[in-house]
């Protein structure tokens, strides 16, 4: 899909240092977009983009917290399209700091709407996870209170002209929080921890992230939670995907740990179309039109979107060739 809504555009990345935003970074500068804004905390992490992208003039950076909101009115001043990446990811993290993990993925959510709306911010596309789908840990109860109120700003935004909506997906092959490089690392002592042979996950490729994201700016009425349709994989196949030659040991599912991931559940189904490759889950709005779901299909009562009930599977060897992506 022709990304025609960058056009002459100002685009801010909220934790654009991370492995989705340089890839999206790279991608939305091929077009005729008129400025990227890099948002986040790390000054190491910008001074080392700012040299990977020496010879870009049209990207900046700008440090910040999602959790200060005179930043965020600063840094959306004259802003377009926002892409909020920005969040506290790691389970293990949010679950022994659970109030850093609220104050980053719930009040930071927050302060991104507050200073779209006020900055006039025309698109907000919020990135979340299938661990927000029916949540067993706090960084998934997080990012489904996040999902909660990108949507119901819509409602809240009155008669301004800014639109927010969701993408969620699965785990993503290339970025730096995935368990690829973790077997990768654990290669060296000849086992692979495997939680429980029957896990399954969602699986998408960081380039394939990156185009659901820009494909669903352009689709994006606001209030809208896009999922695409994705192939899930068995974490045992690819533990043999990446080492091949390795014993695996069986070592019980961690705490906040589910056996199998979701990104739609039957309640969501209900108000949820399919497309040829991807769902939307719809709003519950009053206003929200059936003219925006035009072509879509109403899904079968039941209808659940897990990752063990996926019709797509990749295999060890189709594993092996992804598992080769470049992580950023």
């Amino acid at each position: 899909m022709e990304n025609i809504s960058l056009k002459n555009k100002v685009v801010l990345i909220t934790g654009g240092t991370g492995s989705f935003g340089k890839r999206f970074v790279r991608q939305i500068l091929k077009s005729d977009v008129q400025k990227v804004i890099i948002f986040s905390r790390d000054e190491l992490k910008q001074y080392e983009m700012k040299m990977e992208f020496a010879s870009e003039s049209r990207l900046r950076f700008f440090i910040g917290d999602v959790r200060d909101k005179e930043r965020l009115y600063r840094a959306f001043d004259e802003v377009d399209i926002v892409i909020h990446a920005a969040a506290m990811k790691h389970v293990d993290a949010c679950e022994y700091n659970p109030f850093e993990a609220v104050k980053t993925n719930i009040n930071g959510a927050q302060n991104i709407i507050e200073a779209a709306i006020d900055r006039k911010v025309e698109k907000v596309i919020a990135l979340s996870t299938d661990k927000a789908c029916a949540p067993v840990n706090l960084y998934g109860a997080t990012k489904l209170a996040s999902d909660k109120l990108f949507v119901a700003a819509n409602a809240y935004v009155g008669e301004k002209i800014t639109r927010f909506a969701v993408v969620r997906y699965g785990n993503v092959v290339g970025s730096r929080g995935s368990v690829v490089p973790f077997f990768t690392k654990m290669k060296e002592t000849g086992t692979l921890p495997i939680t429980d042979e029957r896990m399954t996950r969602f699986w998408i490729t960081l380039d394939q992230g990156v185009q659901f994201v820009l494909d669903s700016l352009e689709r994006m009425h606001g209030g809208e939670i896009f999922v695409p349709k994705i192939p899930s994989m068995r974490v045992v196949d690819l533990a043999k995907a990446i080492a091949p030659e390795c014993d695996i040991k069986i070592i019980g599912i961690r705490p906040g740990e589910k056996l199998h991931e979701a990104m739609i559940m039957e309640d969501d189904a209900r108000h949820t179309v399919e497309y040829e490759s991807y769902y939307v889950i719809q709003p519950e709005f009053p206003f929200w039109s059936k003219k925006f779901a035009e072509g879509g299909r109403a899904l079968p009562e039941g209808f659940a979107y897990t990752s063990d009930n996926n019709q797509v599977w990749l295999n060890v060897n189709e594993l092996m060739e992804l598992t080769d992506e470049k992580t950023d």
